[in-house]
């Protein structure tokens, strides 16, 4: 009960005028509004078959970049947010775009300028003193991204484009991050690339191709992928809310219209719920007979009535892609990129820096 007094939105910078899924108020409006959204997306193959065979054909490019930059120095990160572009905008437009498609390197710049624009010192100054939004600040930059206007109705065609901005949105940024994060460690971290690619020829041997179900003979392959995400932390403030009545909450006072923050970072590196709290290590996800467990820590979807609606998508994703790579290549640091820097590059979700990767194939394939 003392949840749902705090999972409406406060009025922040990127939800006005018109609100999406995410950023709506708590109420009526946005439970037909998360309703509508979870059928569609059933309705589109969310959890199906259908959607492996997205996220498959999309793998295929990503493998056709890589053969391409065999025993080459390459730089991920246009690859990755492109990947995860495609395969939510075949979701929502069943159309997919070539990687140097002007479309989707324009939609890409936008997601990311966004990013790190809304959680700017622009973006807090713009929130706090709503008498400057009409000046031309760098902050506009952001609105001419994604123009936004209001008919004051529940459903409507405006409605709809932010709906599609929102899955867009959460869809890209926050994957191709984490697949940026994971393959940053498993090049660092040998040893671990090592064993998943085990694991992966042993449960595969005879398959052409890894399925989603497959993940439950893989528990070492999905620990990493677990520990990926709790790493790489995408959004580690979630998405900001506020109190619809005062309340009072282990004795202190909490007004209406108090903005709540939740702390997912707090809660993915807490002392005592991890074995290995501030390290990169698999071993958070498994027990002492080398089974997969999930710790109730384990929260990058945040927690409640307001969490993520693509994380069937997300995870499934994020599983296919990293055991189809790591079945056909080996992902090298290469030797004069210096020392890896783990400090990530924050924004509305959080990134690693830029970096550079070398690729061999596996002598298996």
């Amino acid at each position: 009960l003392l949840y749902i007094l705090y999972i409406t939105s406060p009025q922040m910078c990127l939800s006005t005028p018109l609100v999406g899924v995410v950023m709506v108020d708590y109420g009526p409006s946005w439970r037909d509004h998360r309703r509508f959204a979870l059928m569609t997306l059933r309705n589109f193959g969310l959890g199906k078959n259908s959607m492996e065979e997205r996220i498959h054909g999309e793998i295929k490019h990503i493998i056709n970049t890589l053969e391409k930059n065999i025993g080459k120095i390459l730089s991920p990160q246009v690859m990755f947010h492109n990947a995860a572009s495609n395969i939510i905008c075949q979701v929502l437009f069943g159309t997919r775009y070539e990687y140097d498609d002007e479309f989707i390197r324009e939609i890409v710049r936008c997601v990311r300028e966004n990013s790190k624009l809304a959680n700017g010192p622009w973006a807090m100054l713009y929130d706090s003193f709503p008498m400057i939004h009409n000046l031309p600040l760098p902050f506009t930059k952001a609105f001419r991204n994604v123009e936004r206007g209001s008919d004051g109705s529940s459903f409507s065609e405006e409605q709809l484009i932010i709906y599609s901005l929102d899955l867009h949105f959460a869809g890209t940024d926050t994957t191709s991050n984490t697949l940026l994060t994971g393959f940053l460690y498993l090049m660092t971290n040998p040893h671990i690339q090592e064993r998943c690619q085990q694991e992966i020829d042993r449960v595969l041997v005879g398959k052409d191709r890894v399925g989603f179900d497959d993940r439950h003979n893989m528990p070492y392959m999905q620990a990493v992928t677990h520990e990926v995400q709790r790493i790489a932390n995408t959004v580690p403030l979630s998405v900001f809310h506020c109190t619809t009545k005062d309340t009072e909450l282990m004795g202190y006072s909490i007004p209406k219209g108090t903005i709540v923050i939740p702390n997912l970072t707090s809660v993915l590196n807490e002392e005592g719920q991890w074995k290995f709290p501030h390290e990169f290590n698999p071993e958070n996800f498994l027990n002492d007979q080398g089974e997969f467990v999930k710790p109730e820590a384990f929260m990058p979807f945040s927690a409640g009535p307001r969490m993520c609606l693509g994380e069937g998508l997300a995870r499934m994703e994020l599983f296919l892609i990293m055991v189809t790579l790591l079945r056909k290549f080996k992902f090298i640091w290469p030797e004069d990129a210096g020392e890896p820097d783990y400090t990530p590059v924050y924004g509305i979700t959080q990134t690693p820096k830029p970096y550079h990767m070398k690729v061999q194939l596996r002598a298996t394939q």
